[in-house]
């Protein structure tokens, strides 16, 4: 059973059992370096595709954690920030006040602030598409077929560039029967999740297939809002996806939408000391809180669609298309002081886009396994904020809107090639292009807070930053491996691998605290500009691991 919060469910579960996939947790560090390296509970071997081609978990030479659908319902799992309670070196939780946008480390390597300008260190794939924001981010586990969690840099397989890792969410592909299955939850703080899924096929061949799925997910909060009587960690979350699937000899095609609604309350923090204002004491209760802040009303909509290509021209061949266009819109209130006071209290807006392509190529002979890939990706991301320090300064705010586009483009090839049963050798590497357009505005209001957020305030003197600004990066990336299996069952290997994130330009920064370069008395834009643009990331891995299978469970 997975503990969240203080919550310890004792859940009641009814349903129409539908096809089981294999039950996986591979764990690093692990004896077996999988709980089951050669087969799950029911005998099955353990397939992923971390590798973009399906393989047994200990033939891959990369740290991995997976997760059946079957195993994740087993043990209780809500939604993908469950899986860092039992996934070593691995942190996902939801980030301040809310319960949408995500914060995810792999081995210490992340992002922690969510507004635009700062990409995330740790890459999220729904069906291999990648979420370029972290807002509505945490996804709700149901439907779902597997999640990989996979370590270290990747960027040879995968669309996007990632420093950290990568966790892929895989939905179930639609069976050839029709079929209806039915979830039911309740548990404690008056837990109610409820989940139906349908599909059938279309036509007598079953090769045109249709389904659908909706979740209904709600909870009571572990605590209370003592200032403005909402309930605190409370859940209330619908979210449906519809599925059409081509089921043919040497073709599969998926097209898919998504549709995610969080109406939950802003979750207030706890304080840890005394408030230095007011004297108020620290909470008896860390799921308490005194943060009076509500405005603008939390409200988190995402969705999304994409298209998946598969053919297979000859046996060892097979192209694929991913076409995807995703955008989500959140409204939430930051009482960063966690009283009743308006002391950095931070009303926030957040609206992204995105549309990407990638293509790949794959080759798998007997000893010979390669890909090839590009990858384009469009995405534009605006966040707006107040931070209202009336207590520091009365009425006064600073408003920030952060307006950032970004285009990438990537090729990447991944080789392995088999030179006996024994040993492999591995190589890959990826040049990546980065494109990052910003304008941001910071501008200072005295009356009550921007116009933006419903506030009376009128502009205090000129804006303190005020820039558009270009920067273009790029950087090549390899990785390679070497594997050493001394028999089916064992695995040893040894990795290196690169990764890159672009720089960017800081939308937190005072563009008025750049240096005048010239000495003419005035900031220029290029000089603004410079102040406030960082420098790209770079991260070498280097990795020694083993795999294997103590004793073998199918016997």
């Amino acid at each position: 059973m997975i503990i969240l919060g203080k919550a310890v469910r004792a859940v009641i579960l009814a349903g129409v059992a539908s096809g089981a996939v294999a039950a996986a947790h591979a764990q690093e560090g692990a004896p077996a370096g999988t709980e089951s390296a050669a087969a799950s509970d029911d005998g099955s071997e353990i397939v992923v595709t971390a590798r973009r081609r399906e393989e047994t978990l200990i033939n891959v030479p990369i740290a991995i954690t997976a997760f059946s659908g079957e195993k994740l319902e087993a043990q209780g799992a809500i939604d993908i920030t469950d899986l860092s309670n039992v996934t070593p070196n691995v942190t996902l939780e939801a980030s301040r006040a809310t319960n949408s946008t995500l914060t995810a480390f792999i081995r210490g390597v992340g992002q922690q602030d969510p507004v635009s300008g700062f990409e995330q260190g740790v890459g999220i794939y729904l069906d291999d598409v990648y979420l370029n924001r972290p807002q509505a981010a945490v996804l709700d586990i149901y439907d779902v077929e597997r999640i990989e969690i996979l370590r270290g840099p990747q960027g040879t397989l995968y669309g996007r560039n990632t420093v950290g890792g990568a966790v892929k969410y895989v939905t179930k592909k639609l069976p050839d029967e029709a079929e209806i299955n039915l979830r039911a939850a309740y548990g404690s703080y008056n837990q109610r999740d409820a989940v139906v899924s349908a599909s059938m096929p279309v036509d007598s061949g079953r090769i045109l297939r249709l389904g659908g799925a909706f979740a209904s997910l709600n909870r009571d909060g572990f605590g209370d809002n003592l200032t403005t009587g909402l309930d605190n960690y409370d859940k209330k979350v619908i979210a449906a996806r519809g599925t059409a699937e081509v089921h043919g000899d040497q073709i599969f095609a998926r097209l898919t939408g998504d549709y995610t609604h969080d109406m939950s309350n802003p979750r207030g923090g706890h304080r840890l000391i005394v408030s230095q204002l007011t004297g108020a004491p620290v909470l008896s209760d860390v799921y308490d809180t005194r943060g009076a802040l509500n405005t603008p009303k939390q409200d988190v909509e995402a969705w999304g669609a994409s298209l998946f290509l598969e053919a297979r021209p000859a046996d060892s061949i097979m192209f694929r298309s991913i076409t995807a266009y995703r955008a989500d819109k959140s409204a939430g209130p930051i009482d960063f002081d966690a009283l009743p006071s308006e002391d950095t209290d931070v009303p926030g807006l957040y609206d992204n886009t995105q549309f990407s392509q990638e293509i790949q190529l794959l080759i798998d002979t007997d000893r010979f396994h390669g890909l090839i890939g590009g990858y384009y990706l469009d995405a534009s991301a605006l966040t707006q904020f107040d931070a209202r320090i009336f207590t520091t300064v009365p009425t006064l705010a600073a408003y920030t809107s952060a307006d950032v586009r970004t285009n990438t483009l990537a090729a990447f090839g991944d080789f392995t090639y088999d030179f006996s049963d024994q040993f492999s050798l591995s190589v890959g590497g990826r040049y990546t292009w980065d494109e990052r357009k910003a304008q941001i505005l910071r501008q200072n209001y005295l009356g009550g807070g921007s116009t933006v957020f419903g506030g009376a305030g009128v502009p205090l003197g000129g804006p303190s930053t005020n820039f558009r600004g270009r920067s273009v990066f790029s950087k090549f990336t390899p990785r390679a491996s070497i594997s050493f299996k001394p028999t089916p069952d064992h695995n040893l290997y040894a990795s290196y691998s690169q990764g890159f994130k672009g720089g960017g330009f800081d939308p937190r920064g005072v563009g008025a605290n750049a240096p005048d370069l010239n000495g003419n008395g005035v900031r220029e834009n290029d000089e603004v500009a410079a102040f406030l643009s960082f420098a790209p990331v770079s991260v070498d891995s280097y990795e020694i691991g083993y795999k294997g299978a103590l004793f073998d469970r199918r016997l």
